[in-house]
């Protein structure tokens, strides 16, 4: 059985979140989905929780046909030490599915097999556009599954985004 290994911090998840997941779906059996920076949330490059985070990917992927499963992943603040940090918190994988550089090279010098995905139109579909159209009252919904608008309405997302970047 072949597990991949998939890591954001999905604030929020995006369309190009579900291509690159629907992507490794093909290529192993079973995904780990960790969602990064997990203690992060309300503030303006962080506005969701890892829970909200959490309900995002899952109802996004209800139609998956591959099993996933959905880790939250506090950061340590230490790259040396962060892959066993990673290893210790999910479940076993043998490959892992990232752009990120750091990512990459982390687990590379850890001795874990890394393959890259493209990105899925990288200048719409990330979360800093996305959260940007969200503040400036712009059209960002095409940019995520229908069910993470869904969510975002049901936590006043927008809202509280708008909020945390205030001023006072």
């Amino acid at each position: 059985m072949s597990r991949g290994f998939y890591i954001g911090r999905f604030q929020p998840y995006h369309n190009g979140h579900q291509s690159v997941l629907e992507r490794i779906a093909d290529e192993v059996d079973e995904i780990i989905i960790g969602v990064g920076s997990a203690q992060l949330s309300h503030d303006p490059e962080n506005p969701f929780t890892a829970g909200e985070r959490v309900l995002m990917i899952t109802r996004s992927l209800k139609d998956l046909d591959c099993p996933f499963y959905v880790i939250p992943i506090e950061d340590i603040r230490r790259n040396a030490l962060w892959v066993a940090h990673v290893v210790s918190m999910a479940p076993p994988f043998g490959v892992v599915y990232t752009g990120n550089p750091l990512v990459r090279r982390l687990f590379e010098e850890a001795g874990v097999k890394v393959h890259s995905q493209a990105m899925y139109e990288r200048d719409t579909h990330s979360g800093t556009e996305i959260r940007k159209r969200m503040l400036n009252g712009e059209e960002w919904e095409h940019l995520v599954p229908v069910a993470v608008a869904e969510v975002i309405r049901e936590i006043n997302g927008v809202e509280r985004l708008m909020e945390i970047t205030g001023s006072d």
